[in-house]
């Protein structure tokens, strides 16, 4: 294994492991506490954790040598930049809020179905077509999602709404990755300076529905509250720091290899969750979470395939 190949499977192997814990972590905010308050609190951490590179990124001569050479942003972009910041922003508060109600484990497994709705999305807006064993493995996929939502009883009376409401939220993420691919291929600014403006951008968001909907009282209130602010500055970092090793992880090996390392994101979960934390995992939890991984490595293999034929005609 070449060194490059195995620092990118290191730090798939880091994400994994922060994307497992964090489920837990978006569940352990103080009992009680505003979900709304939590999620901003939790993207002003974000934001602190980001700083520090996009500061060092700008100072660096090679982002000065980029921005000549490409052109600066253009409405369509900003535009882009807007609405994709709002989506992430109402996103985390889903995050925040599946976490206590759906609970950890089930919206783990639940946000394995990213796939699913890219694969939804390219088609539709991209017209990106797919092969006979990527459509069976995505029914496989959708299977197993109901299977979970219904708590394993393949009844629609036996739906938990709040599983099917953490749908919402791989399908957010997708609708906002496939914009944003846009920005980063039309744009001079590197992974994590759209990382920080679309933070900035959710904060400001976020702030405005608080404005309306909220106290602010109670936000401010919760800048003195020490296990609260622990609990999101966790969280906050634990998310920032899965997006850096992400963008990492790109530079070194294929996206499909990252992925295929970061599959199991719920059996970490479930093993945490029993292990360290006492928690209880349902049968129908793991049966879901085994079908799941297996539809998830047949889509990266048969789109690999797919890839190559296409490569090669």
């Amino acid at each position: 294994m070449s060194p490059s190949r195995r620092t990118g499977i290191v730090y798939s192997f880091a994400c994994l492991i922060i994307l497992g814990v964090m489920p837990l972590l978006a569940e352990a905010r103080p009992a009680g506490s505003d979900g709304l308050t939590f999620t901003v609190w939790l993207t002003f951490w974000q934001l602190v954790a980001s700083l520090p590179l996009f500061f060092a990124e700008r100072r660096g001569r090679a982002k000065r040598a980029i921005a000549h050479a490409r052109p600066r942003p253009n409405t369509r972009v900003i535009a882009i930049a807007l609405f994709t910041g709002a989506v992430f922003g109402v996103s985390t508060y889903m995050y925040v809020v599946a976490a206590r109600n759906a609970g950890p484990v089930s919206m783990a497994i639940v946000l394995q179905a990213y796939p699913l709705f890219a694969i939804l999305l390219e088609a539709l807006f991209l017209g990106k077509r797919k092969t006979a064993a990527e459509l069976g493995f995505t029914a496989l996929l959708i299977g197993a999602l109901y299977y979970l939502t219904t708590q394993g009883s393949l009844r629609v009376t036996d739906i938990s709404w709040w599983s099917a409401f953490a749908l919402g939220i791989p399908l957010l993420w997708s609708i906002a990755h496939i914009l944003l691919r846009q920005i980063l291929a039309e744009t001079p600014v590197t992974p994590n300076q759209v990382t920080v403006s679309r933070l900035v951008i959710s904060g400001v968001f976020l702030l405005a529905v608080y404005a309306v909907v909220g106290d602010m009282g109670t936000l401010v209130a919760a800048a003195t509250d020490g296990r609260f602010q622990l609990a999101a500055m966790l969280l906050g970092l634990a998310y920032y720091t899965e997006l850096v090793l992400w963008f990492h992880a790109m530079r070194h090996i294929d996206v499909s290899l990252a992925s295929s390392v970061t599959v199991p994101v719920p059996a970490v979960t479930m093993l945490i969750s029993v292990l360290l934390l006492g928690g209880q995992v349902e049968t129908y939890q793991v049966a879901a979470m085994a079908v799941i991984v297996i539809a998830l490595y047949g889509l990266l293999l048969a789109g690999r395939r797919a890839a190559a034929i296409s490569e090669t005609a």
